[in-house]
């Protein structure tokens, strides 16, 4: 039996199971089973690669389900082209097979991997908003919160009244903006919400394929964020427009945070490279960058940490070593370039 299964996917099928697989490092993207087959076989690298790692989340259920899939939370190495360690695949389907053999799911299965070295609980946020994706995908009802958090940004509740929500609600709101008068009210009330809201539920947005519409609100408030040098503003509106599919949007944003003095807060290039990466793919822009985190003196090794992140991205990748060899940098972005080669 173990000698025929290669791979995750094989093992899933071959237990007759149904499965999705999914990066959550960065942002909650399904990855089809062609792409997941070929970063199994090392055919390509892990697109979506964080710190090293893919982080991965492999829903599945068995074709009798009645119950909620099982997730499996996983945390794989890639090597330095950020494919994956085919040795260390091999090494947690070995042990998965050993703990349950064939039977993935059902009651049996249940805490059977709870010490294995490859499962990992993502953090809270993260979790809220995979448990919410999933419930829509599956047409479940939302949790138990989702409806103070949908009368609370309809203003239907003070806004003071805050304390009441759930990461949980603002969770399923967001995965649930198509629903009744969501967007809109989203729309009316984003500025208005108090930070304490408007942090979490902009880390729930991240996630989301948002339309053209409401990225331009963002957009629109993320300028305005820029021109008061609201630091938090600046990031919320950041990271709630960051899943859209209107890339040349998301570029503007990252274009007016680049060319203004906020471009110089560490928090902010952060936000940049792990969430607006796709826009890097221009040079005057990934220099920029760069060029604001080599002059970052205020949190050692910035420049360092951000070049490493970025580089380890595939689509990134040929893009961040030809900043190598580019002629128009500064003085700072050179030196910090000599330093990646001295370490």
């Amino acid at each position: 039996m173990t000698a025929q299964i290669t791979t995750l996917g094989e093992l899933l099928t071959s237990a007759g199971t149904q499965w999705r697989a999914y990066d959550i490092g960065r942002r909650i993207t399904k990855i089809d089973k062609k792409q997941f087959a070929q970063i199994e076989t090392t055919q390509v690298p892990y697109p979506y690669p964080l710190a090293g790692h893919a982080l991965l989340a492999i829903q599945f259920w068995d074709n009798q389900a009645t119950q909620d899939p099982y997730v499996w939370f996983l945390k794989l190495p890639l090597d330095e082209q950020s494919k994956l360690v085919a040795a260390s695949r091999d090494h947690f389907a070995s042990m998965v097979i050993e703990a349950l053999g064939t039977q993935l799911t059902g009651e049996a299965a249940q805490g059977k991997l709870d010490n294995n070295p490859y499962v990992y609980a993502p953090n809270a946020n993260k979790l809220a908003a995979f448990n919410a994706l999933l419930k829509t995908e599956l047409k479940r009802p939302a949790s138990q919160y989702y409806e103070y958090a949908e009368l609370y940004i309809a203003g239907k509740m003070g806004l003071d009244q805050w304390q009441n929500l759930a990461v949980q609600g603002l969770a399923d709101f967001a995965m649930r903006l198509e629903h009744g008068n969501n967007q809109n009210n989203l729309k009316t009330h984003w500025s208005q919400l108090p930070k304490e809201v408007q942090s979490p539920l902009a880390a729930m947005l991240e996630h989301v394929a948002i339309g053209v519409e409401l990225t331009e609100h963002l957009l629109g408030g993320l300028k305005q964020a820029v021109n008061d040098q609201d630091l938090t503003a600046c990031i919320n509106h950041l990271r709630a427009l960051s899943g859209s599919h209107s890339l040349g949007l998301i570029a503007d944003a990252v274009d007016t945070i680049l060319d203004s003095p906020l471009a110089a807060q560490a928090d902010l290039q952060l936000t940049i490279t792990g969430r607006c990466w796709e826009t890097l793919t221009d040079s005057t822009r990934l220099i920029k960058l760069m060029d604001s985190a080599a002059h970052n003196t205020e949190v050692d090794g910035l420049f360092e940490s951000i070049f490493a992140d970025l580089v380890a991205i595939p689509t990134l990748r040929p893009h961040v070593l030809a900043l190598l060899r580019t002629e128009n940098r500064s003085e700072t972005l050179s030196r910090a370039i000599g330093r990646l080669f001295k370490r």
